[in-house]
């Protein structure tokens, strides 16, 4: 069995075959799929599909980055309506992105910061988009931990240093198709992170693993990932399926 934590099924690139991409990651032995909010054209679509596959769905409510612009706050303050509800697992997809944009920089670290209260308010771990800001991550990290944040760098793809620091903090690494790159800083140092800091995802239909790359990527893919995983650590790949299934069970409460 495996837990696939971040998964976007619901995304329109699965609008011709969602349901036949959702049995085949079944049958690939992923029995359950975390779907990560982005914003608020996302929950519609988000939300039926978990309705539709509830013993198999779990998901999460958050502002993406990428999602903070001019009108953030009106943006900001939907999601929090949808935080009353009590369905959700984590609070994500939250985070700070500066690759293509340093213009709303300010504001996504107001949003990020709000976002990181509510987790702690409500007791719900958190799935974090990090792209070009792990310091200033960190930064906001050690200002807001009090002991009781927790959660996972999403699509994990830092340097040793930076995943010593995550981990050291609360947090799980998020692993995914980018481990099988061969520009992949991650593949040099993964013997040396701790299999019960590891939590598998797809971040589909993006980022598909070796020998996928250069297509949609889908949530079935996640065995792939697990396999690099078992082959660089020399360990067997019930192993890596146990062992992250359990610390996905244990992060989001399942």
């Amino acid at each position: 069995m495996y837990i696939n934590t971040h998964s976007h099924i619901y995304d329109e690139a699965f609008d011709g075959d969602r349901e036949s991409v959702f049995r085949r990651a079944y049958e690939s032995g992923v029995e359950m799929i975390l779907l990560p909010n982005t914003d608020e054209n996302t929950i519609k679509p988000m939300m039926e599909f978990y309705e539709n596959h509830p013993d198999n769905c779990r998901v999460m409510m958050g502002l993406h980055p990428e999602g903070v612009k001019e009108d953030y706050k009106r943006h900001l303050s939907v999601i929090e309506k949808e935080m009353e509800k009590k369905c959700w697992v984590a609070i994500g997809e939250i985070g700070l992105d500066l690759y293509w944009d340093k213009t709303f920089e300010k504001q996504q670290v107001e949003v990020l910061t709000e976002q990181l209260r509510w987790a702690r308010q409500l007791h719900l771990p958190v799935s974090l988009h990090t792209r070009e800001a792990f310091d200033l991550m960190f930064k906001i990290l050690e200002k807001e931990q009090d002991g009781t944040l927790n959660g996972v760098f999403h699509c994990f793809n830092g340097t040793k240093e930076q995943a010593d620091i995550a981990m050291s903090l609360g947090f799980y690494l998020g692993l995914g198709g980018v481990i099988t790159y061969k520009n992949c800083d991650v593949k040099n140092f993964l013997c040396e992170i701790p299999l019960d800091k590891i939590v598998l995802e797809t971040d589909d239909p993006y980022l598909p693993p070796v020998p996928y790359r250069g297509k949609r990527n889908e949530p079935s893919y996640m065995v792939e990932v697990a396999k690099k995983i078992a082959e660089t650590k020399n360990i067997d790949i019930k192993e890596v399926a146990t062992a992250t299934t359990n610390n996905a069970k244990l992060l989001f409460n399942l």
